[in-house]
């Protein structure tokens, strides 16, 4: 990813309303960019978080007085300085190409000229783990170093991911033997294990770990601290946000997801869409009983929610609590109950996919109990794709539609023939239902049933409709692309128009 300046001033205010300790913002001595970030985080009046400036130790050979990094790190004006220095004597050796005496220097160096201008002075000891493996003397020398330097944290860095959780727990114990200044953790996810590093550091005695949201970082990513917050205070009831902070932390999780343009993934712990989804009857029958019986927290203490999807897995239970979210009187019993459970089977079995798509179901389960109409019905609807040479592809829809009794023609184009019905049909509501200027498609997905049926194959359309404050999804399944798009196109207008019949009678 690539964040603006604006995008990363939007994620620190963010993170501050969460009740984030510390906010690294960047490297003032690499670009232009984390310079300005600086110069304008000031602006935010954050409220809990510290602002830290990230660089290196001096270079070799350079007085600490005239390296340019380090001056950097004083110029951002930041209350804190984040410096790496390696405690690896291979890194030291062949990355650097200095002796271990300097490296030793170097680290000192810093630390006390960072130290004698008023500053907080964290310590991210680069490799420590393999550099512990490797040379335990020379790694303990390099911390023992930053420690008789001012130093304030030491943080213990997993710099390659590769480490097990065992070796962290080991090496942590034999560090906190030697070193008296609090510790901290930082570990990669090149093996999976950044949360479990995290968390076996913290039962180890170390007090901060650095980390990101939604594990966002080089290679296979840092350690996700969306996981690792609720993990602490639900978990080992340590402290780590302010009280009433934590409902806070499914919000932030997926905001941060939006500004960094990135798909916020369903099966994360704690804070992803699935966390808290149920589908299986078993499940969900014990559920209506007592949510502990398949969940492990109540989704609520991280501001997430429960999620009951209805699919061909589902027994009546499913269809009992989703008719219960959506005010419905259903029967467990009851033959109509059955008779929607059968269709869904079936509907399903055919390609359709309900637990991606809860508004087309919302309106299935309504349409079953007499709950719904149509808001219109199509009469024709004609497509007309053009191909000029030396041109692009055109496209037109020509539709009519009865509305209240009323006829409708219009025509609109398009970029393609799905955006050219979307537009042609919300222009033929508009003057009945104004609403639907509102909305617009933000996600259109297609995939195809079944790969060895060529041309012919089924698809499934999944669409994502947005008003500006909901969004909602609906699907369409056909063996034309057209096809399965107008459905899905019709489900979410309908939706919306429900929706906003349902707001006039509470009124």
């Amino acid at each position: 990813m690539s964040l603006s300046v604006d995008d990363k001033l939007k994620i620190a205010r963010r993170l501050d309303k969460l009740g984030i300790s510390y906010i690294e913002g960047g490297w003032p001595g690499s670009n232009p960019k984390d310079i300005e970030f600086f110069r304008r985080v000031g602006e935010l009046n954050l409220e809990f978080a510290k602002v830290s400036a990230f660089g290196s130790t001096r270079k070799p050979g350079v007085r600490v007085n005239e390296d340019a990094n380090v001056k950097a790190l004083i110029d951002s004006g930041a209350p804190v300085a984040t410096i790496v220095g390696k405690t690896w004597d291979f890194h030291v050796l062949k990355a650097l190409e200095t002796t271990l005496e300097e490296n030793i220097a170097m680290v000192q160096d810093t630390i006390r000229y960072l130290k004698e201008r008023n500053l907080e002075v964290v310590f991210d000891a680069e490799h420590y783990f393999d550099g512990f493996k490797n040379n335990e003397e020379y790694a303990l020398q390099v911390c023992l170093a930053a420690q008789e330097a001012g130093a304030d944290w030491i943080i213990l860095c997993d710099t390659n991911g590769g480490c097990m959780t065992w070796e962290i727990e080991a090496i942590i114990l034999k560090t906190r033997e030697v070193i008296g200044i609090p510790l901290g953790i930082h570990v990669h996810n090149d093996g999976g294990c950044a949360v479990a590093n995290s968390m076996a550091a913290i039962h180890c005695g170390c007090t901060q770990v650095q980390g990101t949201m939604n594990g966002y970082g080089e290679r296979c990513g840092n350690a996700d601290l969306a996981v690792i917050i609720p993990n602490l205070e639900l978990k080992m009831k340590a402290v780590c946000l302010p009280p009433g902070r934590l409902k806070r932390i499914t919000e932030t999780s997926r905001y941060i997801s939006e500004v960094a343009n990135l798909p916020h993934a369903n099966n994360q712990p704690y804070v992803g869409h699935a966390a808290f989804a149920h589908k299986g009857g078993i499940h969900v029958s014990a559920l209506l009983k007592n949510s502990l019986t398949y969940e492990h927290i109540s989704p609520e203490l991280v501001g997430n929610h429960r999620r009951v999807l209805v699919s061909e897995l589902s027994g009546v239970s499913n269809l009992l609590y989703k008719a219960r979210e959506l005010d419905l009187d259903v029967n467990m019993y009851d033959a109509t109950s059955r008779q929607i459970i059968k269709e869904i089977k079936e509907l399903e079995n055919e390609g359709f996919q309900f637990e991606g798509a809860e508004a087309s179901l919302e309106l299935l389960l309504n349409k079953a109990f007499g709950r719904h109409h149509d808001f219109f019905h199509l009469d024709n609807l004609k497509i007309i794709v053009e191909k000029r040479e030396n041109n692009g592809i055109t496209s037109e829809a020509i539709i009519k539609l009865r509305v209240n009794d009323q006829m409708v023609h219009t025509a609109a184009e398009g970029d393609g023939p799905v955006n050219a019905v979307d537009n042609a049909l919300r222009k033929a509501l508009l003057d009945f239902y104004p609403g639907v200027d509102r909305m617009h498609l933000s996600d259109y997905k297609v995939r195809v049933l079944d790969g060895t049926a060529g041309t012919s194959a089924r698809v499934r359309v999944l669409s994502e409709s947005t008003s500006g404050t909901d969004k909602w999804s609906t699907v369409g399944v056909s063996e034309n692309i057209i096809e399965a798009s107008w459905q899905a196109l019709v489900d979410s207008l309908n939706y919306l128009l429900m929706k906003e019949e349902q707001e006039r009678k509470k009124q």
